[in-house]
């Protein structure tokens, strides 16, 4: 390694124990920013909270100028606050993703404001209530099939005409574990993360010789607002959720922002059509 250069890699007791992963310990451990995104125009959805949250404040921090777009107008304005307070460049808009007049909205104040859009993260989406398939009402069926799956269909119709106009451009889908293997209890959400997928493929292979890739990832459980919720600082709730999970204990959102702003890289050039798991080795387990 060159001497003006700082090796990167963790040494001492710096990887934490079961449990005890934060995001800033994962900082800690890599503060080696790479300049992944420098000079990119990122759009994040569902980036007022958890994951989106992390992936626009990791492309941030990897040169991008990023459209934070949420349906909460507030805590997209907070982000992009918090991102400009470190020297970043961000705008935030508010949309709901399953109406098709805001999603052309959000791609249009892109370019406005832009001129173009490298990169998108379509992160937005919703959790559901278990229960049994015969008790599920059409509506909570209707509403999760619209927030996770209509919503993706939407942005990927926008951006990818965008994208393909200007002959390059990178989208990440963001599907679940949900999307591989049945989650008992929820149909609609397994269907709607199954659908993330096969929109992923049929768009990587329609676009990619118009230079455009397309992935998705599957985040395992990771620690956002709403599993805090779930385990309500209840130590044996959390242990009762990590026990699923391969290492035995939770993703952090910076984690799975990694492999997204990564797959939006020049790095990941040769990656099109993939389904990443970032999971923990839960699903193969």
């Amino acid at each position: 390694m060159a001497d003006n250069i700082e090796d990167p890699t963790p040494t001492g007791n710096v990887w934490p124990m079961a449990g005890e992963q934060t995001d800033e310990l994962v900082r800690a451990a890599f503060p080696l920013r790479l300049g992944l995104a420098e000079g990119k125009v990122a759009l994040v959805t569902g980036a007022g909270r958890g994951i989106g949250e992390a992936t626009a404040r990791l492309f941030a921090v990897e040169g991008a100028a990023v459209v934070v777009c949420d349906i909460d107008g507030d805590a997209a304005q907070a982000v992009v606050r918090s991102i400009q307070e470190r020297g970043g460049e961000a705008f935030a808009v508010a949309a709901d993703l399953t109406k098709e007049d805001d999603v052309a909205a959000v791609i249009n104040s892109a370019i406005d404001n832009y001129g173009r859009l490298d990169c998108a993260v379509n992160n937005a989406g919703v959790s559901g209530r278990f229960g049994s398939f015969i008790d599920l009402p059409l509506h909570e069926w209707q509403h999760m099939i619209n927030a996770n799956l209509t919503s993706v269909f939407l942005c990927l119709k926008y951006e990818l005409g965008v994208m393909a106009a200007q002959g390059f451009g990178a989208i990440v889908n963001v599907s679940s574990g949900a999307g591989v293997v049945a989650a008992p209890g929820l149909p609609h959400y397994t269907a709607a993360k199954h659908g993330v997928l096969g929109l992923t493929k049929c768009a990587a292979q329609e676009f990619a010789a118009k230079g455009v890739r397309v992935n998705a990832i599957l985040p395992g459980t990771t620690r956002t607002p709403m599993i805090e919720g779930f385990i309500n600082g209840d130590p044996k709730i959390e242990k009762m959720v990590s026990r699923g999970i391969g290492r035995g204990y939770l993703g952090e959102p910076s984690e799975i922002a990694e492999s997204a702003v990564w797959l939006c890289s020049d790095r990941a050039s040769f990656v099109c059509g993939e389904s990443l798991l970032v999971d923990g080795a839960t699903v193969c387990r």
